[in-house]
């Protein structure tokens, strides 16, 4: 507290206050606690960005893994058997940093390899296999809650973790990185979009969308004519098909585009991507794809 300024003394001191009169409170229950953060925040006592984060505290200690984890299908791997010069080209594509490894035979989950481990060892012999310096997994069921994973992943020092279902088949992963943008909202890495692109090509038929992406440029790109009358982004348009706020892993297809959501939390859709079919093909400019 700054002594010397008394304007910033007494607010400290109403903020300390106001806070202490709504801790007294006692809210009745988890919504009227809510309630009355959000009314500090309305009187501007907290930020948004603070009545976010706290939000989703909240939700982290309801979610479960099966929430949030990233499905088998979308799951980047890496065969056992494998040299690591074959799976090179897989691992700069991805521009991952952990890697689920199987067993082709028995298609499980044998271990996870680390991109650092695979490039010290990359100098030394390329025909290595990925078994030889795989690292143990770390499996956890789909009912865990997100707050206890998160605990964990900070106890044992681990980062990802595969998640199993009541089988014990791997049913996807999830990382702590996907535990904590649900507190703090995405975190982008220098591997992720720049800011000022929208659509990525990832290969001739796939592509990766964010979800604010303007359907006006949409249209542009693939010379589709999607409608922005209700809605102006591809994330809105893909929520409004849906009729729900969706989670990640969850697809769907318009107007014979196929998107899956890649990236999504509790309160927004993140980033897409999109697969076009293999009978696509681009129309000249001014005529709509598909027709």
């Amino acid at each position: 507290m700054n002594e010397n300024n008394p304007n910033a003394s007494a607010k400290s001191r109403g903020w300390v206050e106001s806070f202490s009169h709504f801790l007294t409170g006692e809210p009745r229950d988890k919504d009227d606690l809510l309630d009355s953060l959000r009314e500090m925040q309305v009187k501007n006592l907290i930020g948004m960005e603070t009545l976010s984060m706290i939000e989703g505290v909240l939700q982290v200690s309801e979610m479960r893994v099966r929430d949030i984890m990233i499905p088998r299908i979308q799951m980047v791997v890496v065969p056992r058997e494998a040299d690591l010069a074959t799976i090179f080209p897989l691992v700069i594509e991805s521009a991952h940093s952990r890697f689920p490894v199987i067993d082709e035979d028995r298609s499980e989950v044998v271990g996870v390899l680390l991109a650092k481990d695979l490039l010290v060892h990359s100098r030394q012999d390329e025909t290595l296999r990925v078994e030889e310096i795989m690292r143990a997994a770390r499996f956890i069921p789909e009912s865990k809650r997100l707050n206890v994973l998160l605990n964990e992943f900070r106890a044992n020092r681990n980062h990802m973790a595969i998640v199993v279902d009541e089988y014990g088949v791997a049913a996807g992963l999830v990382t702590i990185e996907d535990v904590l943008e649900q507190i703090v909202g995405e975190i982008e890495d220098e591997h992720d979009l720049e800011d000022e692109s929208y659509i990525f090509r990832r290969s001739d038929r796939v592509f990766t969308v964010k979800a604010i992406t303007p359907i006006a440029e949409f249209n542009d790109y693939f010379y589709t004519q999607f409608d922005d009358t209700d809605v102006g982004t591809m994330g809105g348009l893909v929520v409004q098909h849906l009729k729900h706020l969706p989670k990640k892993g969850e697809k769907i297809t318009i107007e014979g585009f196929n998107f899956d959501v890649i990236r999504a939390d509790s309160r927004r859709v993140h980033m897409l991507q999109l697969k076009l079919n293999e009978d696509w093909l681009p129309k000249e400019e001014g005529d709509q794809v598909g027709e």
